[in-house]
């Protein structure tokens, strides 16, 4: 993740948001933040996932 990627969700999070524009791809991502907030990971492979998903999907958490 590149350095202007990581500041945009830092800069998000401590503001409490749940969304940020990837500064790279104007996409919108969401963040940890929004993640944790749902309380359980979709196996999506989702940028910032808080819960120590590794880039593999893992249907067992579902």
């Amino acid at each position: 993740m590149s350095p202007a990627v990581e500041l945009a969700h830092q800069n998000a999070v401590d503001q409490g948001k749940d969304f940020y524009t990837d500064p790279e791809t104007g996409l919108m991502v969401m963040t940890a933040l929004y993640l944790r907030k749902r309380e359980f990971c979709c196996a999506n492979i989702c940028r910032h996932c808080p819960f120590g998903h590794d880039g593999k999907a893992h249907s067992d958490t579902i």
